[in-house]
């Protein structure tokens, strides 16, 4: 249904693709995989038509094309998920889904009954719990990715290509997502699955194709392959081993949470979004945060941050000592740090230079006679770059150029450049490839290893497992337990982060 044939394109001088073939098949789940920088996203802008200028041959039913835009991309019946979000926060559910393709009146006026109500139908079909009519930007990051998927699945694609889909879903709705896909495979829809979660790919997929550096390195059959076959092809070695055992932290306790609570304004007053939590973490512990999407766990960390709107409440104290934390301005000059799970939203300006925004927490620290300076700046962004091995042209390169996982990694350097006491982690590898990954574990571990007390919220279970050295589960708002090393299991967080009819929190912990 769609191929390429030696497709090359470069940025600012450096390749991006070179000479990479591909090709998909009718009702085929085809898994693309690769490192970050190693070229997948750039490939699937060019068979969507969001990038049209490129070297190769593109073949949609054989035909030789070149899709100068992406409405070329959709006449062809070819949709795609991208991995950055691409909704207008200021509209609805509805009219994002629509967007570009209303149904009108007499051909001049906006119908928006109908769309609400095609909306509210298609929504249904997914099984997917949205009000049609709520703001975008009302919606956290999961939710707005089940609306990415229903946008593009609205338009009838043949072709639907999904890069990173799952990277913000919670575990059921994966499997909602993954029946969805079935489903439409089964209907004859060819879908290029991008993903860096390797079971996920082992389950899903009929074939995978790596690429790494920009070079195509592997096409085969999913019953032909091993996940350590497919490690090896995406990083160029075997095994990228363990992260070392923690034994858990003896230190003071150094952040204490208690009774955090807090209230959401909605059109119809106030919505209480967390119930009472409390908890501490100690002096070089890795404390975790699980729970299903919407169950607070993004909230507890704003909440502290000083970054939530709404009503807060709860006492939280740093190394004993009560304090007030109104905004994240407050929260810096204490020495917490807090890298957020929306980077494109909350944790870059994609406008701006990988100096500019790793110096950005630090300006008034770098300067000189109350003025910027320029070469200190530049020291702290070469630092952090090597630091964490930034994959850019130098740290002249805009942000917004940069993969989804070096983008992450440049928010990640800004706030550790700052030298925190407590840093608090939302998803810190959402969107981030397998050896990224490893390197993005092993600093957490390093840091906490130096003293940092951290607090880790992630949806993906086995990271939790593999870090945290204590894992607080929330359900509803509610705290529902904290579970130690020995005690964790996935079984044992699901099982803790399913939703219960209850009428008080649990206790500290």
């Amino acid at each position: 249904m769609l191929s390429g044939a030696d497709i090359s394109k470069s940025f600012f001088g450096v390749p991006a693709l070179r000479n990479v073939s591909f090709d998909l098949r009718a009702g085929e789940v085809h898994a693309l995989m690769g490192e970050n920088g190693a070229g997948k996203s750039t490939l699937m802008k060019i068979f969507s038509g969001v990038e049209p200028n490129y070297s190769g041959v593109i073949r949609n039913d054989g035909r030789e094309v070149r899709f100068a835009s992406v409405r070329d991309a959709e006449a062809a019946g070819v949709a795609i998920i991208h991995q950055e979000l691409n909704l207008v926060p200021e509209l609805n559910v509805a009219e994002n889904i629509f967007l570009g393709r209303e149904p009108l009146l007499a051909g001049l006026i906006v119908n928006r009954r109908r769309a609400v109500a095609d909306a509210r139908a298609l929504l249904h079909r997914l099984g997917i719990d949205l009000d049609p009519e709520t703001r975008i930007g009302t919606l956290r990051v999961g939710e707005q990715q089940l609306v990415e998927i229903a946008k593009a699945l609205s338009a009838s694609a043949r072709i639907l290509i999904m890069d990173e889909p799952t990277s913000a879903l919670s575990p059921a709705e994966c499997q909602r997502l993954f029946a969805i896909i079935r489903q439409l495979a089964s209907a004859g829809v060819a879908i290029i699955y991008i993903s860096h979660r390797i079971q996920e790919v082992m389950l899903l997929a009929d074939r995978v194709t790596v690429l790494r550096d920009g070079r195509h390195v592997l096409t085969e059959l999913i019953a032909a392959l091993t996940e350590e076959r497919i490690i090896a092809a995406m990083v160029g070695r075997e095994s990228l081993g363990a992260v070392p055992e923690s034994h858990g932290a003896a230190g003071r306790v150094f952040l204490s949470v208690r009774d955090l609570s807090l209230d959401v304004p909605t059109r119809r007053g106030w919505r209480k979004v967390l119930k009472g939590v409390s908890f501490d973490v100690h002096e070089g512990e890795i404390f975790g945060i699980g729970g299903l999407l919407g169950s607070g766990r993004t909230e507890i960390l704003e909440t502290i941050f000083g970054s939530s709107i709404g009503r807060r409440g709860g006492d939280i104290r740093l190394d004993g000592k009560l304090v007030s934390i109104a905004s994240p301005r407050d929260a810096r000059r204490l020495g917490l740090a807090m890298v957020t799970e929306d980077r494109k939203a909350k944790g870059l300006h994609l406008h701006a230079t990988v100096r500019d925004n790793i110096a950005l927490p630090s300006l008034r620290d770098l300067a000189r006679f109350g003025l910027r300076s320029f070469a200190r700046e530049a020291r702290l962004a070469d630092h952090e770059v090597r630091a964490l091995g930034i994959r850019c042209t130098g740290i002249g390169q805009i942000a917004g150029t940069l993969s989804g996982g070096n983008q992450q990694k440049v928010v990640i350097a800004k706030w550790l450049a700052t030298q925190p006491r407590v840093l608090l982690l939302d998803e810190p590898t959402r969107g981030i490839d397998v050896g990224a990954k490893q390197e993005i574990y092993e600093l957490v571990r390093r840091l906490a290893g130096q003293g940092l007390a951290i607090v880790l919220v992630s949806s993906e279970l086995p990271e939790l497992l593999l870090l945290a050295d204590r894992i607080l589960v929330v359900s509803e708002g509610w705290q529902r337990g904290v579970l130690g090393r020995d005690a964790a299991s996935e079984e044992a967080i699901m099982r803790l982060a399913a939703p219960q009819t209850r009428t008080d929190s649990a206790g500290a912990a």
